[in-house]
């Protein structure tokens, strides 16, 4: 008897997608048909490397987690260690209160150990908040959950919030401390307040990760499409671009998906709303808790400037909430990377966009070029106009972690767990960053793997 050659699908054709693709390959064998099924007309999600002054530049995510070690594993799988490239250790400055700020030391995603972590940030009796804070007896649920603004602002208010909280939460998932949870998105953080700890400053001294002598990040030279272009080399699958998978449902043996037909196993690496539409019928109760999940948008506009413009001597600028200004962030690429800072031409990133506000989606590039150079004058003191812009915009690029998402997450794989031959993967589950993303991919393509075979 002729035993047929394996046959998968992977949904969604971002990082976690074709990681997925990829150890499906390397599980499966030569023989196996691997399609992969992508919405947009391009791979890679929101990793993408454009050419700006003669040269790369990521304008999507533009680095990882340096002491997480999916990234570097899955290069040297690749061959591609010698893309590795670490920042040249310069340090962000905080733009609040009209003028800039070194990062606050002693601090925990923006909330602080102690008051004179922000003191010059923000005012006196913000300060004397913080100081007797620890006098007030914490209100903490045991394993329950709320929202960084109800935890911090509640115990040191708006202040700290908006010009210390905001601007790195920004950063990380484009969204707010109102609405991103604390056990998903600082569960050290929430491990200290079950543990019984005193106060919130307590609480944070307890939970910060222990001094590191090693790289905070790291990055690729010639950007992420590098290692997008070596996953689709390596996994030799069929891809289907611009195309929406609607729905999946089960035969007899495998799974029908619509519109490519008959697969033995699938793996769905789908932004969550996606996920909800494409398992409403199959894996109801996954669909319903994945429905829950929103996402934030976000603008990336990435200039080089004339030659002789002389950057601050720092990695970026994070910008408060409250400071009225467009701009989220500045990352000065070619101060934060030893390897950009190489070119003749300066090299930065402006960043746009927090959850619930579309504002920099409706603006044309025109407008996004103008509003960043005019912030970034603000910030800065560089009253300069750019040689060459890119400008990238991310409808939905990043899902919102609210409160209660560990159990919206547990809800999902659990439900999913019983249903042969099907796994799910994605940035709305363990993580945001690439790392998180290679780890969900690979999870979710060894539990297919069996089934497949």
């Amino acid at each position: 008897m002729t035993v047929s050659a394996p046959r998968a699908a992977v949904v969604g054709g971002g990082i976690t997608g074709l990681v997925a693709a990829y150890r499906l390959r390397r599980s499966l064998g030569p023989d196996a048909e691997i399609t992969v099924v992508e919405a947009s007309e391009r791979l890679g999600g929101t990793l993408r490397t454009a050419r700006i002054a003669d040269g790369p530049l990521d304008v999507g995510a533009e680095a990882f987690i340096g002491r997480r070690p999916e990234v570097p594993a899955l290069l040297n799988e690749l061959g591609l260690s010698e893309q590795l490239v670490h920042p040249a250790g310069r340090r962000p400055l905080f733009y609040a209160g009209g003028a800039v700020h070194p990062m606050p030391p002693g601090t925990l995603m923006g909330i602080p150990s102690d008051a004179a972590a922000l003191r010059g940030m923000v005012d006196d009796e913000t300060v004397q908040r913080i100081s007797a804070e620890s006098d007030s007896p914490m209100t903490w649920r045991v394993g329950g959950d709320v929202s960084v603004a109800e935890l911090v602002g509640g115990r040191f208010g708006e202040q700290v919030l908006r010009r210390s909280v905001d601007p790195l939460l920004g950063g990380v998932y484009s969204g707010l401390s109102d609405s991103i949870g604390v056990r998903a998105a600082l569960p050290t953080l929430a491990a200290a307040l079950d543990a019984g700890a005193s106060s919130l400053t307590a609480a944070v001294t307890r939970a910060l990760p222990p001094p590191s002598s090693g790289p905070v990040f790291g990055a690729l030279r010639d950007g992420y499409g590098v290692l997008v272009d070596a996953l689709v080399s390596a996994t030799n699958a069929r891809t289907v671009l611009g195309t929406q998978v609607v729905s999946i449902r089960g035969e007899r043996r495998g799974w029908r998906v619509d519109p490519i037909g008959h697969v033995d196993v699938v793996v769905l690496a789908v932004p969550a709303p996606a996920l909800a539409r494409i398992l409403a019928d199959t894996v109801p109760d996954a669909a319903d808790a994945a429905a829950d999940i929103e996402l934030a948008s976000s603008v990336v506009v990435a200039m080089s400037l004339p030659p002789a413009t002389e950057l601050p001597d720092n990695s970026g600028v994070l910008v408060a909430t409250d400071a009225g200004l467009s701009v989220k962030a500045f990352t000065l690429s070619s101060r934060k990377w030893t390897h950009l800072g190489d070119r003749e031409t300066p090299l930065l990133r402006a960043s746009l966009g927090r959850f619930g506000d579309t504002a920099a989606l409706e603006m044309t590039d025109k407008e996004l070029v103008e509003v960043a150079t005019q912030d970034l004058c603000t910030v800065t003191g560089l009253d300069v106009a750019p040689v060459e812009t890119v400008v990238q915009r991310w409808r939905g690029g990043l899902p919102q972690y609210a409160p209660g998402h560990v159990e919206r997450v547990s809800e999902i794989e659990a439900a999913v767990r019983g249903v042969p031959g099907l796994a799910v993967a994605g940035a709305w589950s363990h993580g945001v960053g690439v790392p998180a993303c290679v780890a969900s991919a690979t999870r979710a393509a060894a539990a297919v793997s069996e089934v497949a075979r």
